[in-house]
């Protein structure tokens, strides 16, 4: 598929410097780009690329200042990253698929299958399941009894969805990730052995969420564990039972959520940070990758670092006087032998 710059620009709402017939086949890295690429530059980092590369056309930042001369013809929009999401769902493959059911998938007799739903081959679904209109199932995924999904859902092949769980519509679910597996609740008895404590809950998935490959989201004890709507979830992310993550929270990889946290609204989670449990975090919360936190969070809009975390700008002020302890160590000695 060939398009012009002119078109691009339209579709971006981007202001055009250079060759409006300049047509282009695909998207591309910016460092290894040809003339028939579009790429872009939304970072800093990447500006001495945008002198030598052959791409076609670059998509810029409204305010950029050139330096020097480029070949590629420029689009400028207020926020790249933004323009570059629309471009690729432009130049993005659907595949095409039909409302079917495959002869290996085994489907109860009380399920309901909506309008426009395609079930792949070796997909289990148990009974009372509920699953909507224009869902589609990859191979190989369980559906236990009493599930939800609602319409135009995405489910990816080896994803496990047990007993009594819901899912929102347009969401998508990624390979491996287990929804709804028991909460890790026991208890010690005299002896100091650990008896099961049953988890009688569900968990519930809001609308447009999407979650990774190999995630693991545990039913409650009692109650429910809630995803809301329009929270974003990386791979190899766990969340225990009776947890709360609030709308249009978004976590990065390896993240860790302890039992019965309540995470706000419009989070920013980096990867590998860890929460104790029964903790509340405020909206709109960015924490750094690899911070641990371990008490609540009750001032919404800050930022946190470290393990124990504290907020960002006290962790990097402490982190430039850590980095001179040894220096200061010396002098210290140094110090001390000149007083003996």
């Amino acid at each position: 598929m060939k398009v012009n710059a002119r078109l691009i620009a339209g579709l971006v709402h981007g202001t055009l410097e250079g060759d409006p017939e300049i047509a282009i086949t695909a998207p591309c890295g910016i460092e290894s780009a040809k003339p028939e690429h579009i790429s872009f530059m939304g970072n800093l980092k990447y500006e001495h690329y945008l002198y030598s590369t052959e791409a076609g056309i670059v998509l810029i930042p409204s305010d950029f200042q050139l330096k020097e001369p480029v070949k590629p013809t420029l689009i400028r929009v207020p926020d790249v990253y933004q323009a570059v999401a629309l471009l690729l769902q432009h130049f993005q493959v659907k595949e095409q698929v039909s409302s079917s059911i495959a002869e290996s998938a085994v489907v109860d007799k009380s399920a309901s299958i909506g309008e426009g739903t395609h079930i792949s081959a070796q997909v289990f679904v148990d009974r009372n399941a509920v699953i909507g209109k224009h869902v589609h199932i990859y191979p190989q995924v369980y559906i236990g009894a009493e599930v939800t999904i609602a319409d135009y859902t995405i489910i990816y092949p080896g994803v496990r969805i047990y007993r009594d769980c819901h899912i929102g519509e347009y969401c998508i679910i990624h390979s491996n990730t287990v929804i709804g597996s028991d909460g890790f609740g026991f208890v010690k008895d005299e002896d100091g052995a650990f008896n099961k404590v049953p988890q009688i809950g569900k968990v519930r998935i809001g609308d447009r969420v999407e979650i990774g490959a190999n995630c693991t989201i545990d039913r409650a004890t009692m109650g429910e564990t809630v995803i809301h709507d329009g929270v974003k979830l990386d791979n190899l992310i766990h969340i225990a039972h009776n947890v709360h993550i609030g709308k249009h929270t978004a976590m990065a990889a390896q993240v860790g959520v302890a039992g019965s946290t309540k995470i706000g609204e419009s989070c920013l989670i980096g990867g590998q940070v860890g929460f104790a449990g029964h903790i509340e975090i405020a909206d709109q919360t960015e924490i750094q990758a690899q911070s641990g936190i371990g008490a609540s969070i009750t001032e919404k809009g800050k930022k946190w670092f470290g393990s124990p975390a504290i907020d960002y700008v006290s962790y990097i002020k402490s982190h430039i006087i850590f980095k001179k302890l040894p220096e200061l160590w010396k002098k210290v000695l140094s110090l001390e032998k000149e007083r003996d």
